[in-house]
């Protein structure tokens, strides 16, 4: 067992077996929250904040880590502070001319939203396509700090894909580290 000499703050002795004596950064010890959600169903029109058909992703051999997100009327709460990536994968068909969009809107103060990332899938002929963007944010205080998703510019025959055995439109939250 590795013993502490002196005074070592934010670190724990790992190597203790091999009977050295080493120090791990607690800031770096993992990741303490990972989640990932999905949409259950398509979106046909414009939607603001997405706030229905929303699942945590059950299939087998799915796990997260911590507590994991909540999400009521569209607003998600974050488990902890920290440093989080937000990744959003949509799964798109347009019609000729559309331009889909699912951005990411954040809140430092639980009331005025920022657009801050944009994922979108135009068509100069009708495609079906994926839109991938992603945000980092400094999550400082979990009662003020939120993040909401809108589905935008759905013109009439365009859609975003979701569906409730697999992820095609879905939202992922990792917690990479203190704030």
């Amino acid at each position: 067992m590795a013993k502490l000499i002196g005074n070592a703050p934010n670190q724990v002795p790992t190597n203790a077996d091999l009977g050295e004596l080493a120090f791990l950064d607690k800031s770096f010890a993992g990741i303490t929250e990972a989640d990932q959600w999905r949409l259950t169903a398509d979106i046909t029109t414009n939607t603001s904040p997405i706030s229905a058909n929303l699942e945590r992703v059950d299939n087998t051999g799915f796990g997260y880590i911590g507590k994991g997100m909540s999400v009521s009327s569209g607003i998600w709460t974050f488990p902890s502070t920290g440093i989080y990536l937000i990744k959003v994968v949509g799964d798109y068909n347009t019609v000729s001319g559309d331009s889909v969009v699912i951005d990411i809107e954040v809140t430092t103060n639980n009331s005025t939203y920022t657009q801050v990332a944009v994922a979108d899938e135009s068509s100069s002929g009708g495609v079906s396509g994926r839109g991938v963007t992603e945000f980092l944010f400094d999550v400082t205080d979990t009662s003020n700090c939120k993040v909401r998703f809108n589905a935008l510019s759905i013109n009439a025959g365009s859609l975003i894909y979701g569906d409730t055995d697999r992820n095609e439109t879905h939202f992922t939250f990792i917690r990479l580290g203190d704030t």
